[in-house]
């Protein structure tokens, strides 16, 4: 027995031992330049040490998710612009997959004219600067739209003027805060089905039910919810909630120049699907779509996996854009106003830079758990 685990032991060390060597050596480095910092910082006279966090701020934040103002601490500023930095880039995300998905079927559609627009258009945003992109679509787009008297209507539930989007704001009342919660676990039971214990919730026909049960449940929260419409008032407007104009563009901009690199992705995923699969689905009495979708999308995503988790972290990276149009995301708040007011250079970036490395560290992680996943099934 003891020689079994001595062997294992020795295994271990192995295969890990040049691994968790370098992590240690990393680890050395860090704390030899962090030691040398402070005592070049005391040399100078330069008071080091994160108690700024708890000092009042003194200066105020034009959007945020969670309630601020100019008597409130760096450390709430902080959390704020952590928090702007983490919607955008989750929004951007979100819709820069589904544009490239989009975007690769596209230039592989049978289709010349479709495929022609989806390759110039690919080109066209692969091979610009994203810098110049953020700036026609804030002054040119965002910023040309017209003043809130002639706002421009939506339905009922959006107005689009020079002061950004004011969309209608759901309030959940006791009806539709059920109907969302169970919603919500109904789709999670759907999704979890296949992991769990034998049983009946690990038939597909019980997991369509399940997923189908959870979407109408989630309309039928919104259908409850108490909505708060934005109604024009002459020079202003009510209700809703506003997206600035520089969260619309920054949001905008980084997802339209990510979807070009992901439908690249996807499209390398397509082809990488020898062309038998489709000729074997095809032969089964399956459709075009159904074959996109239950047999050559799930084996593209595999393939396409390392180069979207790539893109997802680039999109995290290129948020700090946002200062060039003024949205106060985290480099903005911390990076640049804090360090600006309080001097605290070396904690500010070494605060900055570990949430920017601890958020794509993050994501690269799901996504290689993910891969070894779909690997190994």
């Amino acid at each position: 027995m003891a020689a079994s685990s001595r062997e294992a032991g020795k295994s271990f060390l192995r295969r890990h031992g040049i691994e968790y060597g370098v992590y240690v050596a990393a680890a050395c480095i860090v704390a030899a330049l962090a030691v040398m910092a402070i005592f070049t910082l005391r040399a100078r006279g330069i008071h080091a040490g994160f108690g700024f966090l708890w000092d009042t701020a003194g200066f105020d934040i034009s959007f945020g998710l969670i309630p601020y103002d100019a008597t409130k601490t760096y450390a709430r500023a902080f959390l704020v612009g952590l928090l702007n930095t983490l919607v955008v880039s989750a929004v951007a995300i979100g819709l820069a997959t589904c544009l490239g998905l989009g975007l690769a079927i596209a230039r592989l559609s049978e289709d010349r004219p479709l495929r022609a627009l989806a390759t110039t258009a690919t080109e066209l945003v692969r091979n610009t600067p994203l810098l110049l992109q953020l700036f026609v679509w804030y002054f040119m787009v965002f910023g040309a739209l017209p003043p809130v008297r002639q706002s421009l209507h939506l339905g009922s539930f959006a107005l689009l003027n020079n002061r950004g989007i004011v969309v209608a704001a759901p309030g959940l009342n006791v009806a539709g805060t059920t109907c969302l919660a169970a919603g919500v676990i109904t789709t999670l039971l759907a999704v979890a089905a296949p992991r769990l214990p034998g049983g009946l919730l690990r038939k597909s026909t019980v997991r369509s039910a399940l997923a189908i049960a959870g979407a109408l449940l989630v309309l039928a929260a919104a259908a409850f919810a108490d909505w708060d419409m934005p109604v024009q008032r002459g020079f202003n407007v009510a209700g809703g909630v506003t997206l600035p104009p520089e969260f619309a563009a920054l949001v905008t901009a980084l997802a339209i120049y990510a979807a070009a690199f992901i439908g690249e992705a996807f499209r390398s995923g397509f082809v990488s699907v020898p062309a038998g699969q489709w000729e074997a689905a095809q032969s089964l009495g399956l459709g075009r779509f159904a074959t996109l979708r239950l047999v050559v999308l799930p084996q593209a995503i595999r393939a396409a996996l390392p180069a979207l988790g790539n893109q997802f972290v680039n999109v995290v990276k290129a948020s700090s854009l946002a200062a060039a149009v003024g949205f106060p995301d985290l480099m903005q708040v911390f990076g640049k106003t804090t360090l600006n007011q309080t001097g605290q250079a070396v904690e500010v970036i070494s605060i900055t830079m570990a949430v920017y490395l601890a958020i794509s560290l993050g994501i690269s992680g799901l996504v290689h758990r993910s891969e070894a996943r779909r690997w190994h099934r």
